[in-house]
């Protein structure tokens, strides 16, 4: 812009410089035209007064009888000839210049008397030339450096004053058309607030109960919980030193979170599973059982709570019927799948409405009896669900197609009571395993189980090796997570209705048994006072977990620091009310457990779920101690 600037100046300039050149080239053309003029003048007037003199001197001679060119003195006589040659070259020079000093015009006496010369003065016409003076250009110091110094010159006080008193004005019509505006708005609401109150009941009603008024309420109401849930403190004061004192003691104890309960979706209903999102963790799913004093609701829901929205949930999902296990896709975020009583693997998603979107059909080819367990193994391009029932049947799914199980399984064994099949009342996988998996039954004895044939064994249970230990069903089965510095795959804990939970080590299945052999527990807890209803390892910590009861206690277990009874054991709710399942979410800080209240309690364990660098390595030497103890004969059990 600045260099645009100085070139309009320097060309505005040089317009300026070829004007006056061209008037000085018009005013000195005109002073030559008028000069040439005045000496055409001069020149003519010469001629004529040249022959007016010429033509009088002949009309002289002749009336004196003289011959031009004769001498007019009376001693004309004594002249010589030379000199009247000279005299006629004075009177032929005269006739050419007007007149000749020292020469006298000859007159007629008798028409003019004697006279002495008189000059004739000739007029001249004066020419006024109009010449512009000369350019005065003053340059300062700082003509170089200055960005305005070919500008032009500062506005007097009667411009800045006008300038000034013109800005006023335009500022004073902005303000009063910005008022005008402002009114002319506040007009308009006051119209469409009037039109709002005016409006009738019916109309009030059907705009309170539209599908879009309701969900558009629900989602900022939801919006809004969630930011008055924050628990941070905003009028913290960093520069006042807190009693830190407690901090020790509160990192060994559970701290309660809180406890999810709706009167219209849980009231009256157990909860029968909980599981966590591995994509999103502040969420978890829960799914019930049916609520005999409310017919005209679903047999079975799955809710989905939050975290940062603890006064409702955020989704609630519908079933046919009672829903007994529930889990969100560990490959899929937005998707919630529920195994129910009559059987049905049912398939919720989180962007539709709350009914399922994928289910399985009521026939043969699936399970027509209760679906307790399920387990998705695989990775993310290869995955399947694998669901068991209590009749014996393992099925495998994928997901996007529900219409007939990919893979069926029916699990017997000669030498079962009263029927070959087994009743499968828990599954499970070890770490990084999709062939294999282990099962608890009904009758407390569990069995390890293959989906294909391979060499030594075909598919379906292992009738050598039995895991027997429980006097009763039982109610939970969870393998041990393979991180950190030794591989403790092949430990799995078992929870059952005779009051314990017990430690295995499963066997490899590289040396399948060719003779029947019973197994026995590597340990037994016995700290429970009521039926377990579930056990847990913790993702993080080695030689962590965690069981529940039917008198309402969670309990924690740290195999590293005491065998015998948990390091903390803690009462969940009021009343006392049997817990049915507990699960840890993805960094193995909190629990969800699962009450027959129909609520679902968060606990956080703070420092208990951080383990040290020789927490695996104290595992081992315990988990070999307790091997050779039970090779001895030995059978360990903890009162």
């Amino acid at each position: 812009m600045e260099m645009e600037r100085r070139k309009e100046e320097l060309e505005k300039k040089r317009q300026k410089l070829a004007e006056l050149r061209r008037a000085r080239e018009e005013r000195k053309q005109v002073f030559t035209t008028a000069t040439q003029k005045q000496e055409e003048k001069s020149v003519e007037r010469s001629r004529k007064e040249q022959i007016d003199d010429l033509v009088k001197s002949l009309l002289k001679d002749k009336a004196t009888g003289d011959h031009p060119g004769t001498p007019t003195s009376s001693k004309s006589d004594d002249v010589e000839p030379e000199k009247g040659i000279t005299s006629h070259h004075a009177r032929l020079s005269s006739i050419s210049t007007g007149y000749s000093p020292g020469t006298s015009v000859p007159q007629s006496p008798s028409i003019l008397a004697p006279s002495r010369y008189i000059p004739d003065f000739s007029s001249f016409e004066a020419v006024i030339l109009d010449i512009a003076p000369k350019e005065l250009i003053l340059y300062s110091k700082e003509v170089q450096t200055t960005e305005r110094s070919f500008g032009p010159p500062p506005p007097n006080e009667d411009e800045i004053r006008a300038k000034f008193l013109k800005e006023q004005e335009e500022k004073e019509k902005a303000r009063q058309a910005a008022l005008e505006e402002e009114r002319s708005r506040l007009e308009d609401e006051k119209k469409k607030m009037q039109q709002l109150k005016d409006i009738s009941e019916d109309v009030r009603k059907k705009i309170i109960s539209s599908i879009f008024f309701v969900e558009f309420i629900d989602h900022s109401t939801k919006i809004v919980e969630r930011v008055l849930n924050e628990n941070y403190d905003y009028m913290k004061d960093y520069s006042i030193i807190k009693d830190n004192e407690n901090d020790d003691q509160s990192g060994s104890r559970v701290k309660y979170v809180n406890s999810f309960f709706d009167d219209r979706w849980t009231k009256n209903r157990s909860v029968t599973d909980v599981n966590w999102s591995r994509k999103n963790p502040e969420i978890c799913v829960a799914s019930y059982n049916k609520n005999p004093m409310a017919m005209n609701e679903p047999d079975g829901v799955a809710v989905v709570w939050s975290l940062k929205l603890l006064e409702r949930p955020e989704y609630v999902f519908h079933s046919q019927s009672d829903v007994l296990t529930t889990m969100f896709s560990e490959f899929h975020p937005t998707l919630v799948i529920g195994g129910t009583y009559s059987g049905q693997i049912v398939l919720w998603d989180m962007r539709s409405k709350s009914l399922p979107v994928l289910k399985t059909p009521l026939s043969a080819s699936g399970h027509t009896h209760p679906v307790y367990s399920m387990q998705m193994v695989g990775t993310q391009n290869a995955h399947n669900l694998i669901t068991a029932s209590t009749d014996g049947l393992i099925c495998s799914w994928q997901l996007d197609m529900l219409a007939q199980p990919q893979e069926t399984l029916e699990l017997v064994h000669a030498e079962h009571s009263k029927t070959d099949e087994v009743s499968v009342t828990a599954l499970g996988f070890p770490e990084n395993e999709t062939a294999a998996f282990w099962v608890g039954t009904e009758e407390g004895i569990a069995y390890q189980a293959n989906r294909y044939g391979r060499a030594g064994g075909k598919a379906g249970i292992n009738p050598y090796d039995v895991y027997k230990g429980h006097w009763g069903p039982i109610t939970g089965l969870h393998f041990h997570p393979m991180t950190g510095q030794h591989n403790f795959s092949d430990l799995y804990l078992t929870s059952s209705v005779d009051w314990t939970c017990k430690l295995w080590r499963a066997k490899s299945i590289s040396k399948p048994s060719t003779s029947p052999q019973t197994i026995t527990p590597l340990y037994s807890f016995e700290g429970a006072d009521d039926y377990v209803y579930d056990v847990k390892w913790s993702p993080t910590h080695p030689a962590l977990f965690a069981s529940v009861d039917g008198t309402g206690k969670f309990s924690l277990w740290n195999l590293n620091v005491d065998t015998e009874v948990p390091i903390v054991s803690t009462q969940v709710g009021s009343q006392a009310k049997a817990l049915n399942k507990i699960n840890w979410d993805k960094e193995g800080r909190k629990t969800a457990i699962g009450s027959s209240d129909g609520r679902v309690h968060i606990y956080d364990i703070g420092e208990l779920a951080n383990p040290r660098d020789d927490e695996w390595e104290i595992l081992h030497k315990t988990i070999s101690e307790m091997t050779t103890e039970n090779h001895n004969g030995r059978y360990v059990v903890a009162k």
